[in-house]
């Protein structure tokens, strides 16, 4: 008889950075495996020998699989060594990725503690980016929208906003504009301006669904006409006219996650750019 798989399992990153990296990796791997849950055990900053040592007595108390970033060589020495006593498998989830470099540019590795959070431009153009969405979140600020690089436009409960900040974390100046039943959008979006816009749509059950857990929460309020299946249809068959008629680009968020959107709306903005760099080599020809 096959041994019954465990419910759950213990996961330790352990990091010399914030462990963003581990996390992500992590999980894209975990939800390969629905029928058991991690338990995750998140150990960030370690760069010293102290700090290993508390972080080997928590995989000694909670055995399971250990993922690490760690570049200090004595520290990753001290890791596997203890890894292999306890007999639990530990991989450093970077190492393949960095030989594949290493094989390819035919240059060895110089190990950087927390590179990638290194305080450098592209560091300093994702925080104004941020700064930028954030006050330009909602509609707020419309004669601004032409500093954008990007703007998304859609009825409430689109997910705009959370798009809007995820984008802005890559790097992109990201305006978001509601569009409500009877007001305009903006006009400066119907002026000259290099801005990349796209609308955001879903289907009505999935809008209706997500507006009227919003309405628990504002029960003073009399929103039937926000919540109505049929009002939230013309809203979204109006909002799709008006993207026709300008020539934005439409996505249906219903099925896509914030990540997925931006991803999308990413490649998209970067077609168009690449088409206008070639227009106009073409025309400088």
């Amino acid at each position: 008889m096959a041994n019954a798989l465990p419910s759950y399992f213990h996961l330790h990153l352990v990091s010399d950075s914030t462990g963003e990296t581990l996390t992500t990796i992590a999980k894209a791997a975990s939800v390969q495996y629905a029928q058991v849950r991690p338990i995750e055990h998140v150990h960030p900053l370690v760069r010293s020998k102290r700090q290993l040592v508390r972080v080997l007595q928590e995989i000694e108390q909670a055995p399971g699989i250990v993922l690490y970033t760690v570049v200090n060589p004595e520290l990753t020495d001290e890791l596997e060594r203890r890894c292999r006593e306890l007999n639990v498998p530990c991989l450093h989830v970077l190492q393949p990725i960095m030989k594949i470099f290493e094989s390819y540019l035919g240059a060895p590795q110089t190990p950087t503690v927390a590179g990638q959070h290194v305080l450098d431009g592209e560091y300093f153009r994702r925080i104004d980016a941020l700064n930028f969405s954030m006050v330009h979140d909602d509609g707020r600020l419309p004669n601004d929208l032409n500093q954008a690089d990007i703007i998304i436009l859609g009825i409430s409960r689109t997910s705009k906003t959370p798009t809007s900040i995820y984008l802005a974390q890559r790097g992109y100046k990201t305006a978001n504009v509601p569009l409500v039943p009877g007001i305009p959008p903006p006009a400066v979006l119907s002026t000259s301006h290099t801005a990349f816009v796209v609308g955001l749509v879903a289907s009505a059950d999935r809008i209706a669904d997500i507006r009227r857990n919003r309405v628990q929460m504002l029960a003073d309020r009399d929103l039937d006409t926000y919540v109505d299946r049929d009002r939230i249809a013309q809203e979204l068959a109006e909002s799709r006219k008006l993207f026709a008629r300008n020539g934005w680009q439409i996505i249906d968020v219903t099925r896509r996650s914030v990540e997925e959107t931006a991803a999308t709306i990413i490649k998209l903005y970067n077609d168009r750019n690449s088409a206008e760099e070639a227009a106009s080599e073409a025309d400088s020809g």
